[in-house]
C-alpha cells in the first residue's frame, strides 16, 4: 500500500479568467476568487507561487512587488465581477499606500492560499456605472495579516481613454525607446536573481534611468501603450534601496501618487532622496519620476530593518498556527 494517498494531496488551486485580472498569461494569475461580504466589502482569494522568476522566493521576507501585483489584480476582478464594469474599460491608478507587518518583514516561505479583505472607503458614478473607488485591503494569511493597503482607481470607457490618451491609446502607435543596456546593480542588492529584473540604469549622481523592457513577461504580459503602474512602484522600490544607509534596510511600506503617464518614447528620470533617521530606526526615502520635465510619480518609501520575530498575528489565531520564526536574510 503507498505511503501516501492521492486523497491526502492538497487540490490544485484553481485560478479566475486572464481576462478578468488583465493578464494574458495564465502562469501569472494570482487570484482564485471573489466572494462578497457584506453591504461593502468583499474577500478576494489568491495563491501564491512556490517559485517565480520575479518575484523573491524561498524563506524570504514578503516580496513587495508580489504584495503590489496580488493587490493590482484584484481591482479589475473586483470592478468587472462585483461592480459589473464591462472588459474593455481601463482602470486608472490614482493613488497606492500600503504598509506592511512585522511579520511580513520576517522570513518565512510564503506560498499559499491567503485573502484580501476589501472594504469601499468610497464610490463616485457616472451615470448607472461606478467611474472611482477608494479601497482599503487587508492582506491575511492564515493567522497573519501581512499588509494594509488603500488604494483610489478610476474608470474609464474606451471612448474616453482614447481621448484623454491623445493618440498614445494604440500600443502599435507607440514608438518605444530601445531598452537601456544591462545595467550593472548586482541584482542580489535589489532582491533579485536576474539582470532583466533591475529596472533601473545608472545615470549622474543618485539618479537612475528607468529601464523598461517591453518584453518583460510580468510588467508587458501583454502589449501596453505606456510604462504600467507596477513597473513604476518597483522603480521606486529599487531606488530607495539603492540610497546608502549604512546598514541593510527592506522596504516596510510605500506611498504613491500617480501624476501622469510615463510614455515609452521617451526617457525617464528616477530620483531618490533619503530623509533623517526617525526615532524608531525607520527612514523614509522620497521618490519621484520624471519625464520631459514633469514629474509622473511621487512615492514616500519607508524602509526599516526587519525584525527578529513575528508580532503580527490576527485575533483569535489557534495553538495550532503556531508561529515559525526564521532568521532574516
Amino acid at each position: 500500500m503507498p505511503s501516501t494517498s492521492a486523497a491526502t494531496l492538497a487540490p490544485r488551486p484553481v485560478f479566475v479568467s486572464g481576462e478578468l485580472v488583465h493578464k494574458a498569461r495564465p502562469a501569472e494569475v494570482l487570484l482564485t476568487g471573489l466572494r462578497a461580504a457584506g453591504s461593502d466589502g468583499f474577500v478576494v482569494s489568491a495563491h501564491w507561487p512556490e517559485a517565480h522568476g520575479c518575484y523573491a522566493t524561498g524563506t524570504t521576507a514578503l516580496d513587495p512587488l508580489l504584495l503590489t501585483e496580488t493587490v493590482r489584480q484584484s481591482l479589475p476582478l473586483l470592478c468587472h465581477s462585483g461592480y459589473a464594469i464591462p472588459l474593455g474599460y481601463r482602470l486608472l491608478w490614482d493613488t497606492f499606500r500600503y504598509e506592511l507587518t512585522p511579520a511580513a518583514l520576517t522570513a518565512r516561505d510564503r506560498s499559499g492560499g491567503l485573502e484580501l479583505r476589501v472594504t469601499c472607503l468610497e464610490s463616485a458614478r457616472r451615470g448607472p456605472r461606478v467611474s472611482a473607488l477608494t479601497l482599503s485591503v487587508s492582506v491575511v494569511q492564515g493567522a497573519r495579516q501581512l499588509a494594509a493597503c488603500t488604494t483610489r482607481l478610476t474608470v474609464q470607457s474606451p471612448a474616453v481613454y482614447e481621448r484623454l490618451r491623445a493618440g498614445y491609446a494604440a500600443p502599435d502607435a507607440v514608438a518605444v525607446l530601445p531598452p537601456a543596456p544591462a545595467a550593472p546593480i548586482p541584482p542580489s542588492v535589489l532582491g533579485r536573481t536576474r539582470c532583466r529584473d533591475v529596472v533601473l540604469s545608472p545615470a549622474d549622481g543618485l539618479d537612475w534611468l528607468l529601464r523598461v523592457d517591453t518584453s518583460h513577461p510580468l510588467f508587458f504580459d501583454h502589449p501596453l501603450d505606456h510604462a504600467p503602474g507596477l513597473l513604476l512602484l518597483e522603480a521606486a522600490r529599487q531606488a530607495a534601496l539603492m540610497l546608502p544607509a549604512g546598514h541593510r534596510l527592506s522596504v516596510a511600506g510605500m506611498e504613491t501618487a500617480f501624476h501622469r503617464y510615463v510614455e515609452l518614447d521617451a526617457p525617464c528620470r528616477v530620483e531618490a532622496v533619503l530623509a533623517d533617521p526617525a526615532p524608531d530606526g525607520h527612514r523614509d526615502a522620497d521618490v519621484a519620476l520624471w519625464q520631459n520635465g514633469v514629474r509622473c510619480l511621487s512615492a514616500a518609501v519607508r524602509l526599516a530593518r526587519r525584525p527578529e520575530r513575528l508580532s503580527a498575528v490576527l485575533p483569535n489565531a489557534r495553538e495550532d498556527d503556531a508561529l515559525l520564526v526564521a532568521s532574516p536574510v
